[in-house]
């Protein structure tokens, strides 16, 4: 006789570590509730199932119709399964999110880490966490496998440790990584998000992978954060950003090549920013002696999708966007939370872009070039002479194998050491 009741699943090992692991522990033990958000595909359930703490309490996934049905018919009995839970997917039942915060409230005094929740559609859920769990609850961002934790290091790049060295200790602190090289160009194709990243392996294989991920996102996922009516023009305007990777954004050019108004780009642009596919990296504003251009730059949270979208060959916009993908990661897993910027004049003076932590900034410049040269750290140069000792380095980071100084405080270092 089969049984065809609901099941909780048990916990089980991830196949490659994650850098989040620890946050959600460290939250666990200040929060009753923490909540891991996310883009669709980035390993947010199976991260879960991994975490050290969790094993061994019940796991329930929304997925399930008949856990779903019962969390919307019954939510306190659904909470009775377990004194500590994992509730994967809970943006599928929200409102079982208010019987979690009278769950919290009742425990006196208070007690932490009781409930793990992931979901995948920002808007939908953070709206409903954010009345339910104000002060109750830690909000984790899982962005796609950063490239370490694609090798199994379960890391991110090497930024922490460069913040706390003195600079003329970077390049033993650099060299002493034991990472492996590789080539910024198959690096762009693959992505982070595990499948085309971990899983998948010929390019044919990827790109259906891709475009079913793409369907999905449209059909599924952002009709349950707003309404599109014509997903022709908004599928249009989603190619059109992925070519605009790693460039200042100009909502105005963007709309009018899409042939939208300005105002749905504009709400379109959020929308894929709610949804964790873009980054808008703000720039970096003080104002000394130069003007400074204030919009932000535009980039992929995957920059295999924005390949993918964009077709062609990759640039070195798309290095930048592995760059970008690895400081946000780390940004995320980081307290104090650091600040990521860009920053670019009306002389078109840029550094592609700064850490602000605490007082101190690092200026990072990103080159597709195996042989950096002098003239390539002169934006750097500039920036370090606007802001004088509160730049505590600057890295121009290439895709050779040599790591050497370009001049004070500019170490060129090949991308691959640090990310």
């Amino acid at each position: 006789m089969s049984d065809n009741s609901p099941r909780s699943e048990t916990l089980l090992p991830s196949p490659l570590p994650r850098a989040a692991q620890t946050a959600i522990e460290r939250a666990m033990g200040v929060f009753p509730v923490v909540v891991v958000t996310g883009a669709r595909q980035t390993g947010k359930s199976t991260l879960v199932r991994a975490v050290p703490a969790l094993r061994g309490r019940p796991y329930l996934s929304l997925d399930d119709p008949e856990l779903r049905d019962q969390a919307r018919r019954d939510p306190q009995s659904l909470l009775e399964r377990g004194t500590d839970l994992v509730l994967d997917e809970v943006q599928r039942a929200p409102d079982l999110l208010l019987t979690v915060k009278l769950a919290v409230d009742r425990d006196q005094p208070r007690r932490t880490g009781r409930y793990v929740l992931t979901g995948s559609a920002n808007l939908l859920l953070m709206e409903r966490v954010s009345e339910s769990l104000a002060g109750r609850a830690y909000y984790l961002k899982l962005w796609p496998l950063t490239r370490r934790e694609r090798h199994g290091l379960g890391k991110v790049g090497v930024w922490s440790e460069l913040l706390e060295a003195p600079v003329r200790d970077w390049p033993a602190l650099i060299g002493a990584q034991d990472v492996p090289a590789e080539d910024w160009r198959h690096a762009t194709e693959i992505g982070g998000l595990p499948v085309p990243a971990h899983e998948l392996q010929t390019r044919e294989a990827r790109a259906l992978w891709f475009d079913g991920y793409v369907d999905t996102y449209l059909e599924r996922d952002l009709q349950q954060l707003a309404r599109i009516d014509d997903l022709g023009d908004f599928r249009r305007l989603l190619r059109a950003a992925a070519l605009r990777v790693g460039t200042v954004l100009n909502q105005a050019d963007l709309a009018r090549d899409v042939a939208v108004p300005r105002p749905t780009a504009h709400r379109w642009l959020s929308l894929l920013e709610t949804s964790f596919q873009i980054v808008r990296l703000p720039a970096f504003a003080v104002n000394r002696t130069k003007r400074l251009v204030k919009s932000p730059k535009l980039y992929f949270s995957d920059v295999g999708l924005a390949r993918h979208l964009a077709g062609g060959e990759p640039t070195g916009a798309h290095l930048e966007n592995i760059v970008l993908c690895d400081l946000v990661a780390w940004r995320e897993l980081t307290a104090p939370r650091p600040e990521i910027l860009h920053w670019r004049t009306f002389n078109q003076e840029e550094v592609d872009f700064v850490i602000e932590h605490g007082t101190s900034l690092v200026a990072l410049e990103v080159k597709a070039t195996a042989r950096p040269a002098y003239r390539d750290a002169r934006h750097l140069q500039t920036f370090r002479a606007e802001y004088g000792s509160a730049v505590k380095g600057a890295l121009l980071l290439h895709c050779g194998d040599e790591t050497f100084w370009l001049s004070e405080d500019v170490l060129a270092v090949p991308w691959w050491r640090v990310v």
